[in-house]
């Protein structure tokens, strides 16, 4: 099988007609920016992920609420540590309320969901940020190559009824140039399809892990006011 020389192809790229040419320019500008979000995501969602799952664990394995925080914040920059940091400052503040026992561990009940569901939710958004680009990239960026393959193809047949011939030499050029278009648009969308859909399973492994420990957190809240309601020691 022969392969069109690098030379052949950048000929062909540079005799495009104009409106191909910025088709192909707009591609490359897609492809440079979803590669730049494919490197960037790539480390920080497994970043992320890694220190969710170690978290988590370091929490179970505390024996207290307390230790199980001191544990989560040594680990800097950690989503769990984040939404902890929310979960304790209103923990403080619930515990100041001048409430009754009874009253005060509904309130923990209630807020501390809200709080930490936030938490998880801001986290989630910055986690999230700039996907939807590979997601239009996988979908748009076909279209828009086929988008200069069609013009070019108009643009040979018109060129065919210029030079009142219809021979493969004076038609393949045109059509050659066109079919780079629809290539360059599949290079960009294939890789945008692949990591988006590989990023958003790590994402649900992230967001897993922290509503497991939302609701871990949340129980020994509740533990810590049942006792001290008892006047135990927590």
């Amino acid at each position: 099988m022969n392969i069109m020389p690098e030379s052949g192809i950048l000929t062909l790229l540079m005799g495009a007609t104009l409106a191909v040419k910025l088709v192909m320019i707009f591609l490359a500008l897609m492809s440079i920016w979803s590669w730049t979000i494919i490197f960037f995501k790539f480390f920080t969602i497994g970043s992320a992920r890694k220190k969710v799952i170690m978290g988590y664990d370091q929490f179970m394995d505390s024996e207290d609420l307390t230790s199980g925080l001191k544990a989560l914040g040594a680990k800097e920059q950690s989503p769990l540590a984040r939404v902890s940091t929310l979960a304790v400052q209103e923990f403080r503040l619930l515990e100041k309320a001048d409430v009754s026992r009874d009253r005060k561990r509904l309130l923990v009940k209630d807020t501390l969901r809200r709080v930490l569901k936030q938490g998880i939710s801001k986290e989630m958004r910055s986690l999230t940020r700039n996907l939807p680009f590979l997601a239009t990239c996988a979908n748009a960026a076909p279209f828009i190559g086929l988008f200069g393959t069609v013009w070019g193809i108009m643009h040979s047949f018109h060129s065919i009824g210029q030079a009142q011939s219809a021979a493969l030499a004076t038609v393949a050029p045109g059509i050659s140039e066109a079919l780079i278009a629809t290539a360059i648009g599949l290079l960009v969308a294939i890789p945008a399809t692949i990591f988006y859909n590989y990023f958003l399973g790590k994402l649900n492994e992230v967001e897993s892990g922290m509503v497991d420990f939302a609701g871990a957190f949340l129980n020994r809240a509740e533990r810590e006011i049942a006792w001290a309601s008892k006047g135990e020691k927590y």
